[in-house]
């Protein structure tokens, strides 16, 4: 999780809370780390870190913005603002489409 808090603070984003979500609660298999964040405006941010060897395809994408779905509902809250850190291959299609949605998109090394 430092990790994680330090690439966010180089992209000048800083969280008064940060707590991890581990997906089996929202019923849910993949190898993802979860985390909600309260920004400094009171806004709640919802962060996936997502590493993989094999390439992040469109239907992924999807099943991401669903467990995001499922995330609103179990903080029981709207989230603003949502952040993806991506350590795999993209494909076009799932960037498109995460970005049509409103996700910010970072590639991690």
């Amino acid at each position: 999780m430092k990790s994680i808090v330090e690439y966010l603070q180089q992209k000048n984003i800083i969280f008064k809370s940060l707590k991890e979500i581990a997906p089996k609660e929202l019923g849910s298999r993949k190898k993802i780390g979860l985390y909600v964040g309260v920004d400094l405006k009171g806004y709640y941010a919802d962060v996936m870190v997502l590493e993989k060897k094999s390439r992040v395809l469109r239907k992924e994408a999807e099943e991401l913005m669903r467990l995001h779905e499922k995330l609103e509902k179990y903080i029981d809250s709207s989230i603003k603002k949502k952040y993806i850190i991506i350590k795999a291959p993209l494909c076009s299609k799932a960037k498109a489409l995460l970005e049509i949605n409103g996700w910010k998109i970072w590639h991690y090394e």
